[in-house]
């Protein structure tokens, strides 16, 4: 006799079908398809949107059940190894938004891809806490919003290298937004914050130090151009390795700049 499955929240079903059939990192429409037939998981809503063709499947077949075997033994199939062989990021990646969910039902997926029992947890920080998710880390230490709005699917993707290209772009942007100027890098810098009368300044701009500490943020805006924006914008991603804690960090010192920026005066 197979054991069943304790039922699952029918949000949580939501919620893993939203992330296993999302537009752009989920499966494809044929791929659902396949898999829900290898499980003899009912398609009955084949032509909806593919998160709510997955959802409609995996919840009328928790109904009929009344247990989540369906729905687990789905993501189990969907998590074997061998699928990834030439992505593994994309096993990581899926692996870790869905443990995400799942740890409010106290499971995890395994680096084997089973599904082992796990610790259940009850907030949305120790759920951020336990997973390795480079979104929800950035999620947990506070990075500015403007990060996420430039870079959405590469962070979901697990794409250091292009998160922080992304990432640094927002910095340059804002100044343009700004200022109305034109430009990038260094050029724009002086033009925004430099000169004997700066257009955009980060404080009163009266005293030696306050002007000190301005000219110290725009040169440290020309830095990180130069050692995220421009460098990832003309090396290839296989020369320029970054690994989860670099691009943590990398983040760290482009939220600090838009913490600054969203507070500088326009003076003429």
């Amino acid at each position: 006799m197979v054991n069943k499955i304790k039922q699952l929240q029918q949000s949580t079903i939501e919620q893993i079908s939203k992330i296993i059939g999302d537009t752009n990192i989920g499966l494809t429409g044929s791929q659902i398809g396949q898999y829900l037939k290898e499980k003899n998981i009912k398609d009955i809503e084949p032509s909806a949107t593919k998160w709510k063709r997955l959802y409609c499947a995996l919840l009328n077949n928790h109904n009929i059940t009344q247990c989540s075997n369906g729905t687990i033994h789905f993501i189990k199939h969907i998590m074997e190894p061998n699928k990834y062989l030439s992505d593994k990021e994309a096993f990581d990646s899926r692996r870790e938004m869905l443990n995400e969910v799942l740890c409010f039902e106290g499971y995890q997926i395994t680096e084997s891809g089973g599904i082992a029992k796990a610790e259940q947890v009850k907030t949305i920080s120790e759920a951020k806490q336990r997973t390795d998710n480079f979104k929800a880390k950035l999620e947990l230490i506070g990075v500015h919003d403007m990060i996420f709005m430039y870079c959405k699917e590469e962070l979901l993707t697990k794409n250091y290298f292009h998160s922080v290209l992304e990432a640094s772009k927002s910095i340059f942007d804002k100044i343009r937004d700004i200022s109305l100027l034109q430009g990038d890098g260094a050029g724009l810098v002086d033009g925004a914050f430099l000169g004997a009368s700066p257009m955009l300044i980060i404080n009163n701009y009266i005293t030696d130090s306050e002007k000190s500490e301005h000219k110290g943020f725009a040169n440290f805006l020309k830095g990180v151009y130069g050692m995220f924006r421009n460098t990832t914008a003309h090396s290839p991603k296989i020369k320029w390795a970054i690994n989860k804690d670099d691009a943590i960090q990398a983040m760290i010192i482009i939220s600090y700049c838009h913490k600054i920026l969203d507070n500088v005066q326009k003076i003429r």
